[in-house]
């Protein structure tokens, strides 16, 4: 079938697809069958993921609308049409999360964690809390006023403020005041246990009823009238000229101008009156629509805090992590191992030490003559860059490309290079337009003989912390030809030399979806010639138009198709004479596919 007789309405959307794999993760936290303080952080992830989408792709959207931007999307939606679309399910999904949080917390009360309210203290809660506030609270928190010598104050990406009306005492004018959050705020505290206490357990207090409790404090002499929260969430892309001459202080201006980005969506309390809504609707510049009014907690990423509560009982049960065979039957010796076989580890179930040590192993080995590796995100204490800092130090040739463009982690990337640079490294940053997303580390060592390389490649990132909550392969292998197509791929990103034909490796985007679709036109012919023809596939999301359409066709062709993807897919799967032999899974569990 061709592209023309192929059915208009044939994708999903792309927007509306990503928010459906958001209720997936939802429906883990709604699971019984998933432990309870496990479901609590399911929420919470809901809740993180809801925020990066509305910073980037509802922002980007509300950006092409300003400028009557009219182009369609992959199923012929205009940017103004995805909106109205992307506001009715995020108002769907908002309802399931307040009433999922409702039914979570009675069922931690029955577990003995309760998240009480102001009216459930007790005197020596009421002096407990005080000392709590005076120590805490008091020295941190900024009481400010909204009048004509007190403007509106600004408001962070993710910020939470507590907006008052007060009144004094005998006066008929209100005022309407107003304190920010610092950003490490926690916002659950936790109590001492009551004196008598049958049971131990954990009662835990939001710190916004705390600062109601002794509001007096900090206004004093004025009778507080009502009190909501409001939490902001601004415009979280950054805007990189394609001829920048430096791209790192261009990257540092942008992350300057994001934490000041254009509000996109305001949450507030539910109980927010309507002359402050219509207060913080004209100070903040935000449309009526884009104030979403809340009856649960705001700000649901905060339940991660509810994480630090011991109890292993409500957690999923831990596991061993396997340490590669192979590697100790060579006695620790990664080179030994990799010369010996290739060799594939499968995390979380078997441990991303293997991949510290093979880059530790590089960095001490006197042998060992050059190391290439590719970062796009690391954790913050980094083993990884520590060994690549160490092997400059130890006098090798050291080459890391740092991908600035790792959205939410470019302010870490840039200190990572300005720390590796000063040890030795040769730091490259890529392209501007493109991300270097592929996980690759080179390292080429003396031998008898000559020279010999081993190489690693990754799906995941080079980060240890979340190497053990992601599911993701590694492969180390010294084959020849994969190890010349590794430094081509490194010759191409740090010198642009149009990398030459490579024998096992394709690269996007310059082959990648060509190989794909000739790889699928292979089964087509199978298919087509009576032959068994099946398609297996796992990967993050699903939205390149070929590489649908010729699923369709393959489809159409009887090929059997099983695709495994995470979270964005525009293919519409089970469709009679269009998809009937394409099946798709979205795995969400305990790791991240």
């Amino acid at each position: 079938m061709s592209n023309t007789t192929l059915p208009e309405n044939r994708y999903f959307n792309r927007e509306t697809s990503w928010l459906a794999f958001n209720e997936r993760v939802l429906e883990e936290a709604i699971n019984p069958h998933n432990p309870l303080l496990e479901r609590v952080n399911f929420l919470s992830i809901s809740g993180s993921n809801l925020d990066e989408f509305v910073m980037v792709r509802v922002a980007g959207l509300m950006e092409q609308e300003m400028y009557g931007i009219q182009t369609p999307s992959i199923d012929g939606k205009t940017p103004k049409q995805q909106l109205s679309g992307i506001r009715t399910a995020m108002h769907q999904l908002l309802k399931r999360q307040e009433k999922c949080w409702k039914q979570l917390r009675r069922e931690l009360h029955k577990q003995h964690i309760s998240v009480i309210g102001r009216k459930d203290l007790s005197p020596q809660d009421i002096d407990w809390l005080s000392n709590y506030f005076y120590e805490n609270l008091f020295p941190v928190l900024t009481p400010i006023a909204i009048d004509p010598a007190h403007p509106f104050p600004f408001i962070p990406n993710l910020g939470i403020a507590q907006i008052f009306t007060l009144r004094a005492p005998e006066q008929k004018h209100e005022q309407v005041s107003i304190i920010l959050f610092p950003p490490k705020l926690k916002r659950f505290v936790a109590l001492p246990l009551e004196e008598g206490a049958k049971t131990s357990g954990q009662r835990l207090l939001l710190v916004e009823e705390i600062i109601e409790l002794f509001i007096d404090s900090l206004f004093p002499n004025f009778e507080m009238i009502n009190s909501a929260l409001i939490r902001i969430v601004r415009d979280g892309d950054l805007d990189i000229e394609e001829d920048a001459e430096d791209l790192v202080r261009d990257f540092e201006r942008a992350i300057k101008r994001r934490r000041r980005g254009r509000v996109v969506r305001v949450r507030t309390a539910s109980k927010l009156p309507a002359k402050l809504r219509q207060l913080v609707s004209e100070q903040l510049q935000v449309e009526e629509h884009n104030l979403v009014a809340e009856d649960s907690m705001v700000g649901l990423v905060h339940l991660s805090e509810l994480l630090q509560i011991d109890r292993p009982d409500l957690r999923f049960p831990s596991f061993a992590v396997r340490f590669p065979e192979r590697i100790e039957d060579f006695e620790g010796d990664c080179f030994a191992a990799i010369a010996n076989k290739d060799i594939v580890v499968h995390h979380p179930y078997e441990s991303f030490d293997v991949v510290v040590r093979f880059l530790q192993q590089a960095a001490r080995d006197p042998e060992v003559i050059s190391i290439k590796s590719t970062l796009y995100r690391t954790s913050s204490d980094s083993p990884i860059v520590a060994a690549l800092i160490e092997a400059a130090e130890n006098g090798k040739s050291v080459t890391a490309l740092v991908e600035l463009k790792a959205r939410f982690d470019e302010e870490a990337n840039i200190r990572w290079a300005r720390d590796m640079e000063r040890a030795g490294v040769q730091v490259v940053y890529g392209f501007v337009k493109l991300k270097t997303h592929s996980k690759v580390t080179l390292v080429t060592r003396k031998n008898e003989g000559g020279l010999r390389s081993y190489v690693h490649f990754g799906t995941g990132n080079y980060h240890p912390k979340t190497a053990k909550i992601y599911t993701d392969l590694s492969f180390f292998t010294c084959d020849e030809i994969l190890c010349r197509d590794a430094a081509y791929l490194f010759n191409f990103v740090t010198g642009y030399a149009p990398p030459r034909a490579m024998q096992k490796l394709v690269l996007a985007p310059k082959d990648l979806r060509d190989k794909l679709l000739s790889l699928i036109r292979n089964e087509i012919a199978h298919a087509r010639a009576g032959r068994p023809a099946n398609i297996w596939a796992k990967m993050n999301s699903l939205l390149d138009p070929e590489i649908i359409d010729a699923l369709y066709e393959a489809s159409q062709a009887g090929v059997s198709i099983n695709l495994i993807v995470r979270g964005i897919c525009s293919l519409k799967p089970g469709v009679e004479g269009l998809s009937e032999n394409i099946r798709v899974k979205s795995i969400v569990g305990r790791f991240l596919e």
